[in-house]
């Protein structure tokens, strides 16, 4: 039979629209930056929608937000779109607007790239996907976070500058206190009275979860909401400021990149200011109370430090939502809700549970003839105090088993110790009554 041959005739392929989104940010939230950014999304949404070979995927906005951050919402919004595969090229004003820290830009735009998603910077006019692209990216990405370091080194300057003519910085809240630009730091009318109420109330002696509980039960809150408990009291009642002075740079950040707030333990000088604002506590009731606070400092310095458990940060309280914490009370180990034992039951209802018992439920629960920690660690995620008398425990492998324990009897919760207190006491109690 003969070979035959039948062209088929070619068909043009049809260029599919090159779907293009944009990205822009400010790193201020200002009116007059705001209203930059409203500007470049306007220009954007025109330059992208005027283009016949482009289809519009969307301009996406971060507003004050820094170029070091990789958590900012739009952007992240806009990377998860290219890897969905809605977007074939991104454009963008500058590489200082698409982020300032060269790891960053590198990153991002390295996926982009893999995800055959091409990036354009108006400004240095370079598209990633040409062979120069990531070459002019590396210089240019390193000039931009360049340029973020010396602007936070200038913010640094003028900061420390004014730390060292004695003018407060960065001074938003405090307890007490109502701090305003037009009216500067002024006594809170109604606040105030309850600071002088607390440094009275612990100069008499009061303890500092008391006058937590004082505050928590009178709809008290500290400066930023929240309950107020004693570490944060005695962050309080340490604070020079309720004297009218101030030490400024307690703090500093540590880098532009991080922008990790630290502690000043020495790094940079501090600088004490007297008569900076309004004083709350006069200087013979303070003093009163650093006394009482470093007599309770020394009096639980001398405590062995606490243990960790197998329990350790595994009991959660259903009421209030912090785990229990272990407690020993006559030398017999047990777990409490912390709210609880610092508030009381009017706060919240949970229950202490004996160690011993704690480790015969869940012993049982888990099928161990003997107790032993590696097991309970190995099978079990968590555990809910779930009502007075029943603890869930949450196995990791996704199972939930509850179970009820007993209170003991009064006769087996004494311990050896206990009972040799009281036979003491019984001794003496006899040897008074025969003497008279």
């Amino acid at each position: 039979m003969e070979k035959q041959i039948q062209r088929i005739a070619a068909r043009p392929r049809l260029e599919k629209r090159k779907r293009v989104a944009a990205y822009a940010r400010v790193s201020s939230g200002k009116d007059a930056m705001l209203h930059s950014l409203a500007q470049q999304v306007s220009y954007y949404s025109d330059l992208i929608q005027g283009h016949p070979d482009w289809e519009f995927a969307g301009v996406y906005a971060d507003e004050a937000m820094t170029g070091t951050k990789v958590d900012r919402p739009e952007f992240q919004r806009l990377l998860e779109a290219c890897r969905n595969g809605h977007i074939d090229m991104v454009i963008t004003k500058a590489i200082s607007r698409f982020a300032r820290n060269t790891v960053t830009v590198l990153e991002s735009v390295r996926e982009l790239k893999a995800l055959g998603v091409d990036v354009y910077f108006e400004e240095q006019q370079i598209h990633t996907m040409s062979a120069d692209g990531e070459l002019m990216l590396t210089i240019l990405g390193s000039y931009a976070q360049e340029e973020s370091r010396s602007a936070s080194e200038n913010a640094k300057w003028r900061i420390r500058k004014a730390y060292e003519q004695g003018e407060i910085m960065c001074w938003r809240h405090m307890f007490g206190y109502r701090i305003s630009k037009k009216d500067g730091i002024q006594i809170d009318p109604v606040v105030g009275p309850i600071v002088q109420e607390i440094f009275a109330r612990v100069a008499r002696g009061e303890s500092l979860n008391s006058v937590a509980r004082w505050l928590n039960r009178s709809g008290h809150c500290g400066a930023l909401g929240g309950k107020i408990q004693g570490p944060w009291l005695r962050r309080m009642l340490s604070n020079e400021k309720y004297l009218g002075n101030a030490v400024l740079q307690k703090s500093f950040v540590n880098n532009h990149l991080e922008k990790k707030k630290l502690p000043n333990t020495g790094e940079l000088p501090k600088y004490y200011v007297t008569e900076t604002h309004p004083a709350l506590i006069d200087q013979e009731i303070f003093d009163i109370v650093q006394r009482r606070l470093t007599a309770i400092a020394d009096k639980h310095a001398g405590r062995p430090p606490r243990q960790t458990s197998e329990f350790t940060g595994m009991i959660r309280c259903p009421n209030c939502g912090q785990n229990f914490r272990r407690t020993k009370k006559n030398g017999s180990p047990g777990w409490i809700c912390p709210t609880y034992y610092n508030e009381g039951k009017e706060v919240c209802q949970s229950k202490k549970i004996p160690e011993e018992t704690l480790r015969t439920a869940i012993g049982t629960a888990l099928g161990l003839a003997k107790w032993d920690p590696a097991t309970f660690t190995e099978q079990v995620a968590y555990i809910v105090a779930a009502g007075p008398n029943i603890i869930e425990l949450h196995l990791k492998d996704g199972t939930v088993r509850s179970m009820e324990w007993q209170d003991r009897s009064r006769r087996e919760s004494w311990t050896p110790e206990m009972k040799e207190r009281a036979r003491q006491i019984a001794l003496a109690q006899h040897q008074k009554s025969s003497n008279s």
